[in-house]
């Protein structure tokens, strides 16, 4: 008789497990849409805190309002140090050219830059010159710098982006518009080489020489957009220009105007300061020494708001993590979330994990990030494990057929040797994967740019991303098996013709910022 009721008592269980199953999904996919916290979320980190630059204050204050947000949704969060890196605060950038004529340009000092320390600058800005014959010619200009503003950058002959001359152009005037445009940059390089430094030796050089400040343009190849990194000099500052007004400048210093330029750049420094990752965890009962992960980076550059580059990512982990508190609180498997610091100098904060957490590395059954802007979801790769397909497509199943559809999946696919955070684990060998999404012109217009503000979110997919992650470490804590992390035998490199090889581990940077 146990025979003959073994069967219809297993097909009851099965049918409550997929009735349980589904109903934690459809409260996901109903919580995420209806009671969505991304754009309240989005404010308060994008327009209160702001940019989140390491060794910044405001970056420190991104970490206890993480902390903060998870405690007031009943979620277990701590800040931990992992390193020490230059304190720094931005201050005020005004500069207006005041001779031959009167403009306020537009003007942002790099991150780290020195201080004009409470006193404008009044000088004059010279370029490089364009007949540089060798490095020792390049040395008898240099006493030519003392006092004067230098602008350094290559001048873009139009700051059109490209798209836009293709649009509008005849065929034979983009194309002649190309060929000038990569002769002129040719140009540039070939009498930079010619000084015998490079770019950061250059500033270094010209700082030593008595130069009053750095000019430069970092120009994205987008209307209104430029990439604005970090200082290379140590005692004077260093500003970037909008391409319009570097190029105004530019050419009134070429042709003979003698630009003069009334400069304000403040900052502060602050000596080396703690830096750290911000964790949250749902632990589990069950098997609470294996881990499913979320990960996205909490830092940014600091021209801007840092709003896809990654407040997108961290808003879409918070916001899974507040639904996976609700509606599946006691996980088969413990959720941790990583906010990682200092991606942008070389992923620190999540390589400083891996180092500082092996118990958790390697019992993770699988971590998932998202760090390419405020798209949906298009690609997911297997980054170069054998059985990769089997438990991502598995996992994959339950997700809306709206949301499943529009992503490109690559098995075993090639590790990820860099790029973000997710290629910590990948080089130790375990399974971190990259939620990688649609572009929106995050390369030109987003990426590292002036332009990376609250306005350029598009929360309705970052809402498809959320119910996407939360139903993927759903499915990832509730499968049975523990992901197998045998490596694939890796393909041929098409563009070197050499086989890829496993990415090597790179220890984190402790203390940065500092010479």
């Amino acid at each position: 008789m146990k025979r003959k009721l073994l069967l219809p008592s297993l097909l009851l269980f099965t049918s409550s497990f997929v009735f349980a199953q589904d109903k934690v999904v459809d409260n996901i996919i109903k919580e995420a849409n209806e009671n969505s916290q991304l754009e309240k979320l989005a404010h308060e980190l994008l327009d209160v805190v702001g940019p989140r630059l390491v060794g910044t204050q405001q970056m420190k204050q991104a970490n206890d309002w993480v902390v903060k947000k998870y405690a007031d949704w009943g979620i277990s969060a701590k800040n931990e140090q992992w390193g020490q890196w230059r304190g720094w605060e931005r201050g005020v950038t005004h500069v207006d050219l005041v001779s031959p004529r009167l403009r306020t340009l537009e003007a942002t000092q790099l991150a780290w830059s020195p201080s004009t320390n409470g006193k404008a600058i009044n000088a004059e800005a010279i370029i490089l010159p364009e007949s540089i014959t060798d490095s020792v010619s390049f040395q008898k200009w240099l006493p030519a710098v003392k006092g004067k503003l230098v602008l350094i950058a290559h001048n873009q002959i139009s700051g059109r982006p490209d798209k836009n001359w293709e649009e509008f152009a005849t065929k034979d005037l983009f194309e002649k518009y190309k060929k000038e445009k990569a002769a002129a940059l040719k140009s540039f390089n070939d009498n930079l080489a010619k000084t015998g430094l490079k770019a950061k030796d250059l500033a270094l050089a010209l700082e030593n020489a008595g130069a009053a400040a750095i000019v430069i343009n970092n120009w994205s190849q987008g209307f209104g957009v430029d990439k604005v990194f970090g200082a290379n000099t140590k005692k004077i500052p260093t500003i970037n220009l909008s391409v319009e007004d570097y190029g105004l400048v530019f050419r009134l210093a070429k042709h003979g105007s003698k630009p003069v330029l009334n400069v304000t750049s403040e900052s502060k420094e602050l000596g080396l300061v703690p830096t750290f990752n911000t964790l949250a965890e749902l632990k589990s009962k069950q098997k609470p020494n294996e881990y499913v992960m979320l990960s996205a980076h909490l830092d940014s550059w600091d021209a801007s708001a840092g709003a896809t580059d990654n407040g997108s990512g961290t808003i879409l982990m918070m916001e899974t993590m507040r639904i996976l508190k609700k509606f599946y609180p006691n996980p088969k498997r413990t959720i941790l979330v990583g906010h990682w610091g200092s991606e942008e100098q070389g992923l620190n904060g999540s390589r400083a994990f891996v180092e500082d957490h092996p118990e958790i590395v390697k019992n993770l059954q699988a971590l998932f990030n998202q760090d390419n802007g405020t798209g949906r979801v298009v690609n997911l790769a297997g980054q170069g494990f054998s059985n990769s397909e089997k438990f991502l497509t598995r996992w994959l199943a339950k997700v809306p057929d709206t949301i499943k559809n529009q992503i490109k999946t690559s098995f075993p696919g090639i590790p990820g040797a860099g790029g973000s955070d997710f290629a910590s684990f990948v080089a130790v060998g375990a399974p971190g994967f990259s939620l990688s999404s649609t572009s929106w012109d995050y390369g030109t217009y987003t990426w590292h740019t002036n332009r990376d503000s609250y306005d350029k979110m598009v929360f309705e997919e970052i809402r498809n991303n959320a119910i996407l992650a939360a139903i993927m470490v759903y499915m990832a804590c509730e499968d049975p098996e523990k992901f197998t992390t045998e490596r694939a035998e890796l393909q041929i490199n098409p563009r070197t013709g050499q086989k890829v090889t496993w990415p090597e581990q790179k220890k984190a940077i402790r203390k940065g910022g500092v010479d």
